[in-house]
């Protein structure tokens, strides 16, 4: 364990590191397998000083006290930082006014600090607890098995499960009436892309575009809600209130918007990946049919082995000491989260698939303030959608050995999973 006490060693500039990182974030051999760019960070600069001006960490213990720490937040929205991410992407000036009237406002707690996080947080959590997630497992394993009885044979994981089961559950949670399913699912995870560091100006507006679809789509849900209330989610975070505050109509919005994204593609990516995983070892999958009882475990292991979310960014708030390192008040620093989850000071032999593994939680849902609103309810789907296959198919095996990826780097997936199903 790293111990602040002691100073940080901190490595960079270097020519060699920056073109590792380069080809992490923007190549298909750094989409495929960036434990192999982790592993080399770890070895050769675990805590790194790059020329784009963020400090990157790849240490268990560093990440988690960098997610844990305060004086660290989410970047401020200003004019200069607006204007740097339109150089990025090549905007004029005027897609650039575009582009700022559209965050203008932005009230999403993926991008807020305290005070206004912790208010807007304290709201949401009083509708979305971890005993309304735990409420819905009966139904969620009456979903999984509806959808599992139907496939056989060649199948596609990520479209018959991993996509339907979790886009039902977040949309029947939320209250989404079932002819807009199939519309909020594509803008969804269009819009989800503005997070991605390696967007082109292209991608950028069609996600401004899809994000701007979705909330018309649900203000017009959230008016039908507040006329007639349900017994969902929405209806919840419409009422709920802390004397006399409540949920402003944006706040309402993107609330929503980020429970599809922490509910939906985490959810998705889980499924997918872990079920990889699995076919990719077959000991430990095999260990798992003759054995349910460590599935907890299980599934904290397949989180850890490939994160569905691999960078978190935080900027320092002010300046500040941190292990040694100098902060300056809005120095980004990128927590790198599949690394960490494969820190070998905190893992024992972390490139090893061990579900029985008990070292504590990856780091896959971040930490701290910001730590996924989505957590409880991916890790519940995550159980039992395992549980389910094992208890229905008498065989899983891998028709494509290499599915392809997603073209994204911060949420990592698979496009494709196909397999062979033989039913018991």
């Amino acid at each position: 364990m790293t111990d602040l006490a002691d100073e940080l060693q901190i490595y960079g500039p270097d020519p060699e590191i920056e073109a590792l990182f380069a080809e992490l974030i923007s190549s298909e051999t750094g989409r495929t397998n960036p434990y192999h760019y982790y592993a080399r960070f770890h070895s050769k600069a675990p805590v790194y000083n790059s020329s784009f001006g963020a400090i990157i960490f790849s240490r268990y213990d560093d990440c988690q006290r960098i997610l844990r720490d305060n004086r660290f937040g989410k970047e401020e929205d200003t004019k200069s930082r607006r204007q740097e991410r339109a150089a990025a992407l090549g905007l004029s000036e005027k897609e650039l006014q575009e582009a700022t009237r559209f965050f203008e406002g932005r009230t999403s707690l993926l991008f807020l600090n305290p005070p206004d996080h912790t208010r807007l947080r304290s709201l949401v959590s009083r509708a979305f607890t971890p005993r309304r997630v735990e409420q819905l497992k009966p139904h969620v394993e009456i979903l999984t098995e509806e959808i599992l009885s139907s496939l056989v044979g060649e199948v596609d994981v990520m479209e018959s499960l991993a996509w339907k089961l979790p886009a039902t559950v977040i949309c029947e949670l939320l209250g989404v009436p079932v002819e807009l399913r199939e519309t909020f699912r594509p803008l969804i995870r269009t819009a989800i892309s503005l997070i991605e560091p390696n967007q082109t100006k292209e991608d950028f507006f069609k996600s401004i575009e899809a994000a701007e679809t979705l909330t018309l789509l649900l203000t017009d849900l959230i008016e039908m809600r507040r006329r007639d209330p349900a017994d969902d989610l929405l209806s919840h975070l419409i009422s709920v209130q802390d004397g006399t505050d409540r949920l402003s109509l944006e706040e309402l919005i993107s609330t929503s918007v980020l429970l599809f994204m922490a509910g939906f593609e985490t959810t998705t990516n889980l499924i997918g990946n872990g079920l990889y995983a699995l076919l990719q070892h077959p000991r430990e999958f095999e260990s798992l049919f003759n054995d349910l009882t460590n599935i907890d475990l299980a599934v904290e292991e397949l989180l850890r082995f490939d994160s569905p979310v691999q960078f978190d960014m935080r900027t320092a708030l002010t300046n500040f000491n941190f292990g040694g390192i100098e902060f300056k008040r809005g120095q980004p620093a990128m927590t790198l989260l599949g690394a960490a989850n494969h820190d070998p000071t905190h893992f024992t032999n972390p490139e090893v698939l061990n579900l029985k593994r008990d070292e504590g939680p990856p780091l896959s849902f971040a930490s701290g303030i910001h730590y996924c609103l989505g957590a409880s309810l991916a890790r519940m789907e995550g159980r039992v959608v395992f549980s389910k296959l094992i208890e229905t198919f008498s065989s899983i095996t891998l028709v494509d050995k290499f599915p392809e990826r997603r073209d994204s780097i911060t949420l990592r997936g698979l496009k494709s999973l196909n397999v062979q199903l033989e039913r018991r």
